[in-house]
């Protein structure tokens, strides 16, 4: 929906709120949800096995959203019942800052989230690591992020805690599920180019550990809306400068796949703690 009406960030995620409760969940006997994904490059193979469907939308169809223009994206918000017996909304693909379209509709899922009531969100995507550790396949706890993309989805003096914006909770109970996960810090750079190498330099020596083009500023809305935060990078590919190999997104989208099983078997185990 290009020419939606931004205007009023948390008027239009109560607007597509609405349209997800009344369509799908209240005809369900269902008046929230508990949590939120969101599924970046790589983490929705399988999503058809996450918790006992409720109804799968497609995402043009929800007030404020738009299909995803990434190639290894879906395009659905799906509505299902955890093994806890909670209420999940798993967004299969997300709007990226570098389509310039604005912030609000990058950060509109995870306002839409809780807006519908939900109290946590995993926010997921395919990105490159700066340890030479880390495989294509790799999956990593987010601990932290550094915003490089020069924006905000706050609006004039809002003013939020970040100093733990990942919550060390969840992550603690994603190490119950896989206990030899690695941690780090995530930077987020505008896109849609891929980081030089001297841009991979810099973040490393102000402390990063992941480079992509997602995640941060749905963080701080998660926040600002009192969202916990479980963040996880699946590590696609090393990043520029890292090794020898020129980047390709068809090689994010091969390490997604050949690590598929693995993370939904990573989400599933969540689902069961969540």
């Amino acid at each position: 929906m290009s020419s939606f009406d931004f205007s009023d960030p948390t008027a239009a995620a109560q607007l597509a709120a609405d349209h997800v409760r009344s369509g799908f969940l209240a005809p369900a006997g269902i008046e929230r949800i508990d949590m939120a994904l969101v599924l970046g490059s790589g983490w929705n193979q399988g999503v058809e096995r996450l918790g006992e469907e409720i109804a799968t939308i497609a995402l043009d169809e929800v007030p404020g959203f738009s299909k995803p223009v990434v190639a290894g994206h879906g395009g659905s918000l799906r509505l299902a019942r955890t093994p806890r017996g909670k209420v999940a909304m798993v967004l299969t693909g997300r709007t990226h800052f570098y389509e310039g379209r604005g912030v609000e509709p990058v950060v509109h899922g995870v306002r839409t989230a809780a807006a519908l009531g939900a109290s946590a969100v995993v926010l997921t995507n395919g990105c490159g690591g700066l340890n030479p550790d880390w495989a294509p396949g790799t999956p990593v706890l987010i601990a932290d992020h550094i915003n490089l993309t020069g924006a905000t989805p706050l609006r004039g003096a809002t003013f939020i805690d970040m100093s733990q914006a990942y919550s060390p909770r969840l992550r603690a109970l994603a190490r119950q599920v896989q206990p030899e996960l690695p941690e780090g810090v995530y930077v987020q750079f505008s896109g849609p180019s891929y980081e030089t190498p001297a841009e991979v330099r810099m973040a490393r020596t102000i402390g990063g550990d992941l480079v992509g083009m997602s995640t941060a500023l749905e963080t701080i809305a998660a926040r600002e809306a009192g969202l916990e935060v479980l963040g996880i990078s699946l590590v696609t590919n090393a990043a520029a400068g890292i090794s020898s190999q020129n980047l390709d997104h068809g090689e994010v989208i091969a390490a997604g796949k050949a690590a598929g099983p693995r993370l939904t078997a990573l989400l599933n185990a969540l689902l069961e703690r969540l």
